[in-house]
């Protein structure tokens, strides 16, 4: 079998959620094939999900053959190089239309998937940036939110890398600058980009090739084929001359035509002269008063409100608040936050506003607004509503989404939830749960306007609300790996705690920020955010506060491995939730100071101590601090050879993570398995359990978990004397280490590299191994890091 070292160098690590940047030369998983051979793969190939995010069609396109025909000359053209396709024109012109019809008209021939974002680039509100789209682009594409870089030009490169073989179709919808997008074109010749916009964007045709597609008025045969296609099934012998005369009035464009045909179609015993009367009534007051104004901005401000102003009051009341939501679409709970009402009856109104035109539906329950008729509805919230008004109204609907959140994170994180201070306000009638689902895939739907709303609360001044929704939604995205949403809302929520002059505020920011860095493995920072959250609460005299805040030092001794200093924390949070008689919390704190016992080698004392709080959390139904300790209590009894009942310890916790589908526990508690199995001369099981913890940790994003079960991998190879292979899979894992920073699960990496390459008689190799693996170590003042030393020596 070979050199071997002790179980004691194994390189197991803490329960710690890690994150890397993907790209290295070294980034591949491996995958077992039906005769036991192992394949690598690069990061891109790992990533296998198919986005389909085209929305639906929208009604009444007609004609547009010549622009079809264009964009189909366009297509022909693109074999050997990237496409771009620039499809320009005024608000309201039917680019998006076009856009989509052609979109999806090409499904097929882009079977790896298609993207679309809004770019909002003249939304009332701040366009969204391509730093932001890159994040959901990885996202759709199965990249784990752990693994998408931070950095924008790391991210890019990753997309198009992902991307670099692939027949894509990406759609960019309304983009104000090239800026925008050129960080969101995938540079591969097998994928088509298209970008509409209101401006030229001549950047994009002068240095990326792109082709541009003017999208004019609709001739006015177009324009009576929308009307009468939209007016035929309740109007009947209008004349063409008053079509074509309607069709002016609304300057040819296609948002405002349907809108027009809806009115006229709503109306069905009024002659269209009269229709036509007062829109002209409607036109000369916006000519007036906007005298230097475009003849299509007047045409479609007229539109609108001859629309508008056929609206019931309560209905066009709603119009004008719903525009005030700051997201993309929203669902009719938000909506019946904003407007002040009761779901039924604000869902009347949303279908009344769809059926005018004025509102689309995205979704079942969900609706948008096209930018313009946002714009205008902003516009009349302003004019028409009393002072305040507007306020209140985003009062409630942040109120309402603070304390739906609260509601999810019952559910979805009971343990590390954070208690708002007090009850929703009495105008506020937040969502409740079911079950763990439902609460999971509210968060899902409503991430993005979670993130907006803060933004916009932060915007108005109110920061009490933007500090706690930082804290509710803290545990939310703990378990979901949200690192985007997460910065933005933990950032957000430390100037607002500030803001507010609450030192209890800013010492749960800091936390939440410290919480975000540990978890993103930019331990540094992690570690200045706790200590100032210390700082805060000891000067409150907030023991609750002291202990989180003391225990999460404790877990950073852990990752530095200052051992002595991570036992002293968690012994001093164990102390303390003692006195507050938190059975939970000192379970939690005792169990990490088991995990600190177990890699300083005080194998037995863990054991007896991971015995002791097991019932506590099985009392508790705390799933997750139970498995975590019987892995830790598997580590524990491994290395102290009992063998039988670790593999029981094992066991018991991988059936926890079957039961509750939790794959990160599950890819976690596999490697340990594999190292039970290691030990009990089972080779070939413990391959494959090595195996799927590193795929799934690949899939999860965890660089530093999955390296672990490379190496794991490479020592499985080492017994069954395949001893080429282990060395290529220890070289894999030390690589991933060294870029993280690890020293410790460097050296271990390097120590079962040694041994491979002393076996196949590679001597120079092995010592070279062997100097950075003591030199990996000096650093370490423990036992088990002395004695690793120590062999290394001895082996030379």
């Amino acid at each position: 079998m070979g050199t071997q070292l002790p179980d004691d160098a194994d390189g197991i690590g803490a329960a710690d959620n890690r994150v890397g940047t993907y790209g290295s030369v070294g980034d591949v998983i491996q995958a077992r094939d039906v005769h036991g051979g192992v394949h690598l793969h690069r990061a891109a190939d790992a990533f296998s999900v198919v986005p389909r995010q085209l929305p639906r069609h929208v009604r009444g396109f007609v004609n547009r053959r010549s622009e079809l025909a264009r964009l189909a000359e366009v297509l022909a053209t693109h074999d050997d190089s990237p496409g771009v396709i620039v499809i320009t024109g005024t608000a309201g012109v039917g680019k998006t239309s076009l856009a989509l019809r052609w979109a999806h008209a090409l499904q097929q021939r882009f079977p790896d998937g298609q993207l679309y974002v809004n770019l909002r680039g003249y939304d009332p509100d701040p366009p969204v940036g391509p730093e932001e789209v890159l994040g959901r682009f990885l996202r759709a594409f199965g990249v784990p939110s752990r693994a998408v870089p931070r950095d924008m030009d790391d991210r890019s490169a990753l997309y198009r890398s992902i991307v670099a073989n692939k027949q894509v179709l990406v759609l960019l919808d309304n983009a104000a600058t090239t800026r925008q997008v050129r960080p969101l074109l995938p540079g591969a010749p097998l994928s088509l980009v298209v970008v509409t916009s209101r401006s030229r964007l001549s950047g994009l045709i002068a240095r990326e090739g792109a082709a541009r597609l003017q999208v004019d008025l609709l001739d006015d045969d177009s324009a009576v084929s929308l009307l009468r296609a939209a007016t035929s099934s309740q109007r009947r012998g209008d004349e063409p001359a008053d079509l074509v005369e309607l069709a002016r009035l609304c300057a040819r464009l296609p948002l405002a035509l349907r809108i027009a045909a809806e009115r006229a179609a709503s109306r069905p015993l009024e002659p269209l002269t009269a229709l036509m009367a007062d829109l002209r009534d409607e036109s000369g007051l916006w000519e007036a008063l906007t005298p230097e104004a475009d003849d299509e901005a007047d045409a479609v401000r007229a539109v609108f409100a001859w629309s508008y102003r056929a609206l019931p009051s309560r209905t066009a009341a709603v119009f004008r608040l719903v525009g005030l939501h700051p997201g993309d679409e929203f669902g009719v709970p938000a909506a019946a936050a904003l407007a002040g009402a009761d779901i039924v009856r604000t869902r009347q109104d949303l279908d009344a506003l769809v059926g005018a035109q004025l509102l689309e539906h995205s979704a079942p329950r969900r609706y948008r607004f096209h930018d313009l008729l946002r714009a205008y509805a902003i516009d009349q919230g302003r004019s028409l509503e009393e002072a305040g008004a507007g306020e209140k109204a985003v009062r409630r609907m942040v109120s309402w989404y603070l304390h739906t959140a609260d509601e999810a994170q019952r559910l979805i994180a009971p343990h590390d939830r954070f208690v708002l201070p007090g009850p929703p306000p009495p105008d506020t009638a937040p969502l409740s749960f079911t079950d763990y689902d439902a609460a999971l895939l509210w968060y899902r739907t409503e991430a993005s306007n979670l993130v907006a709303t803060v933004r916009l609360a932060a915007r108005l001044g109110l920061h009490d609300q933007v500090w706690q929704m930082a804290a509710v939604l803290r545990a939310v995205y703990m378990h979901q790996n949200a690192f985007d949403d997460w910065l933005t809302v933990a950032e957000l929520g430390a100037v607002s705690a500030v803001e507010a002059g609450d030192v209890a505020a800013e010492a749960e920011a800091q936390d939440t920020l410290g919480k975000l860095h540990f978890q993103a493995m930019r331990l540094d920072r992690a570690e200045q955010h706790h200590l100032r959250a210390l700082a805060l609460r000891r000067q409150l005299g907030d023991r609750v506060g002291e202990m989180v805040s003391v225990n999460a030092l404790g877990l950073l001794g852990l990752r530095h491995r200052r051992l002595d200093a991570a036992r002293a924390d968690f012994a001093l949070a164990a102390d303390i939730a003692t006195e507050l008689r938190d059975e939970r919390w000192e379970a939690l704190a005792r169990s990490n100071l088991a995990e600190a016992l177990t890699d300083g080698g005080e194998y037995e004392s863990a054991s007896d101590l991971l015995g002791q709080l097991l019932e506590t959390f099985r009392r508790l139904k705390d799933r997750a601090g139970e498995g975590n300790a019987l892995n830790t209590l598997s580590r524990a009894l491994r290395q102290a050879g009992r063998i039988a009942e670790a593999r029981t310890a094992i066991d018991a916790a991988l059936e926890i993570a079957v039961v509750d589908d939790n794959q990160v526990w599950r890819a976690h508690w596999l490697t340990e398995l594999g190292h039970v199995q290691l030990a009990e001369d089972r080779a070939p099981d413990s391959l494959e359990a090595f195996q799927q913890a590193a795929v799934i940790h690949r899939q999860l994003g965890d660089r530093s978990r999955e390296a672990l079960a490379i190496d794991g991998s490479g020592r499985a190879y080492q017994a069954l004397e395949r001893r080429e292979e282990a060395v290529g899979f220890h070289r894999i894992a030390a690589s991933v280490h060294r870029g993280l920073g690890d020293r410790w699960n460097l050296a271990n990496a390097l120590a079962h590299l040694v041994i491979a390459l002393t076996d196949l008689g590679r001597l120079e190799e092995a010592d070279q191994a062997r100097l950075e693996a003591a030199n990996a170590l000096a650093q370490f003042d423990d036992p088990v890091a002395i004695e690793l030393r120590d062999r290394l020596i001895r082996t030379s």
